[in-house]
């Protein structure tokens, strides 16, 4: 029989065992390199939503967009262009920043599912292919499943602290659904 004093401590050595390769899996340059995939892609997100809400860098504002939703078949174009602009700028800037990641990766996930199927699949590479939507598709699904490395607001959250692929996957999944059902109102 194992006294209390022992039985209690196996768990701690367990953990501590653990610790030093969870520790090895997130050096400097892991998290740099997060930081640096969260800048360009966040900012490029937040960059394109604010093309739609405010017509920024050349976009088209509220109406202008709301014109090409509505040609796209979605109903009340304006609206679906404030929807997709505020998913496109606040997740774009959530991903910058490392805020909210899983939640801010999902809504680009979301969003740019609907670009590419409003965009078609005619061919794989650009002009007409949908390369660029698909790698911002991906850099944003991994971001939900990594997680933003250690520069990040979230480290600053307790229940974001610790990072579980469980989370960016479900968030993920919520991005891919919520995608699906705006896709099902098109005509």
């Amino acid at each position: 029989m194992t006294s209390p004093s022992v039985t209690s401590t196996k768990p701690q050595a367990a953990a501590a065992a653990v610790r030093p390769a969870l520790a090895a899996l997130s050096t400097p340059g892991h998290d740099t390199g997060l930081l640096l995939l969260r800048l360009v892609l966040g900012l490029t997100m937040a960059a394109h939503g604010a093309q739609k809400l405010f017509g920024w860098f050349g976009g088209g504002g509220i109406s202008g967009t709301g014109q090409f939703f509505t040609a796209s078949g979605y109903p009340a174009g304006d609206a679906m262009a404030v929807l997709a602009g505020l998913t496109e700028t606040l997740g774009g800037l959530g991903l910058a920043l490392g805020l909210l990641t899983p939640l801010a990766g999902a809504a680009i996930v979301g969003t740019l599912i609907n670009a590419i199927a409003v965009h078609g699949a005619g061919s794989f590479f650009a002009p007409k292919g949908i390369e660029y939507e698909l790698l911002l598709t991906a850099g944003a699904a991994a971001l939900a499943l990594t997680g933003p490395g250690r520069y990040a607001v979230d480290r600053f959250l307790p229940v974001l602290r610790g990072h579980r692929l469980a989370d960016g996957a479900l968030a993920v999944a919520l991005g891919v659904v919520l995608a699906v059902a705006m896709l099902l109102v098109r005509d």
